[in-house]
This record gives structure tokens, sequence and C-alpha cells, in this order.
């Protein structure tokens, strides 16, 4: 009876060790976080309200970046190459959760929310969100291996100028719109060059958009949390 009792115990922890692993998505699914460093830095506004939403994501419940091994493993490529250059690398986002993207389309539908279209939008109507392209029901970022991101001097700390901010919904944000200076649009080729180099696909309605070609992940859209 002894034996029995104690077999079943091994059973019982073999089961909760399993659930454990099972449940923690960072490490069953292949996901890590991507820390801050001196050529690393992070702004992750969807844990604040200085978006264009104009308040804290939902599945954002913390400031952190998280990514899939192969894209994070990916971008140390991209990092190396632009010390060259005395540049980093500052990243936005990454992995987000479907729930802030469901977010997103929750607050494009209420059209009387208009609060950040004067800093996000001033050139779009937030009816034609969708129509346009700005916000859809699913996003590559959601899959796990597709950042948001710019460059930065590393002497002065500085972002390169590219001609609009991040995430700035307008033509002149297309990586090769010629709305913006020969300058800025030779920051946008420099990224798209360091990015491309290492085997990530531009966007081409977002300067700052990339996504892993060799993507682990290419059909599934994750769910759990930024924490």
């Amino acid at each position: 009876m002894k034996s029995v009792t104690v077999r079943t115990s091994l059973l019982c922890a073999i089961l909760m060790l399993g659930a454990c692993r099972t449940s923690d998505p960072y490490s069953s699914e292949g996901f890590v976080k991507l820390p801050a460093a001196p050529d690393v830095h992070t702004d992750v506004r969807y844990f604040t309200t200085d978006n264009f939403v104009g308040e804290a994501i939902n599945g954002y419940e913390a400031s952190l970046i998280y990514l899939t091994r192969e894209a994070r493993d990916a971008l140390q490529r991209v990092i190396a190459d632009a010390q060259v250059f005395g540049l980093g690398v500052k990243v936005f986002d990454a992995y987000r959760p479907q729930q802030a993207v469901d977010h997103f389309v929750a607050w494009a539908e209420d059209l009387s929310d208009i609060r950040m279209k004067a800093r996000y939008y001033p050139n779009v109507e937030k009816a034609n969100l969708f129509r346009d392209g700005y916000i859809a029901a699913r996003s590559g970022h959601s899959r796990g291996s597709t950042l948001d991101l710019t460059l930065f001097d590393l002497t002065s700390g500085h972002e390169l100028d590219m001609g609009t901010p991040w995430d700035y919904f307008d033509l002149t944000s297309w990586g090769e719109s010629d709305a913006v200076t020969v300058q800025q649009r030779a920051n946008r080729a420099l990224l798209r060059a360091l990015m491309t180099k290492h085997g990530f696909m531009p966007l081409r309605e977002e300067w700052w958009h990339f996504t892993l070609e060799n993507e682990p992940y290419p059909d599934t859209y994750f769910n759990f949390l930024v924490r």
C-alpha cells in the first residue's frame, strides 16, 4: 500500500512538473526576453498611455520585450553590425498578445475616441484605419518574430531622424517615401539594410517594422501576457 502511495505521489509530481512547463509560454514556446543594454534600448509604449490609443494596452503587464529565440539571435547579429557605425537599436515592440490586437480593433471601432489623432494619425480619418491597413484583426507581432525598432547614436543616445515617429499612421511612414529628406531616407535605408542582411523582411508601409523571414511560428498567433 505504501509503495502504491509513493508511486502515486511521484506520478502527481511529474504531472505537476509537466503542467508547470506547459504553462510557461516563454520557455515552452521558445520565447526569450530582450534585456536592455548600452547598445539596446527599449521603449514599450503599449505598457503606458503614450501610444495611438492613449491608454495602456491589454496584455502588457510589464515594460518588457519578448520575441522568439530565432528572432533574438538574428537581432543580435544586427546589433553587432550596427556597432560598426557607432549605432545601437531601440526596440518599441516585438511579441504582441492577440488581446492587444483585439484592444486596437475595439478602439478603432469607437469613432468618437480621437484624443490621439493630432499626434499619431492627423491625416487619416479614423473610420478609414481598417480600409487603409493601419489596423487589422491579426498582427504578425503575435507570432513572436516581428519587431518595431529604430537606430540610435551610441555616443549621444539620440535616435536617428527617420522622418516620422514610430507608429505614425501616414504615407510618409512608408519606408521609401519621397516625402522625407534625403538624410531621413538614408537613415531608413541603413536600418533596412542591416535588418535584411540578417533575415528580416521589411513592411513597405512602416519603416520600423520587420519580420524574420524564417519565423518559427508562421501560422500561430499567441495570446500570453507580457509580464
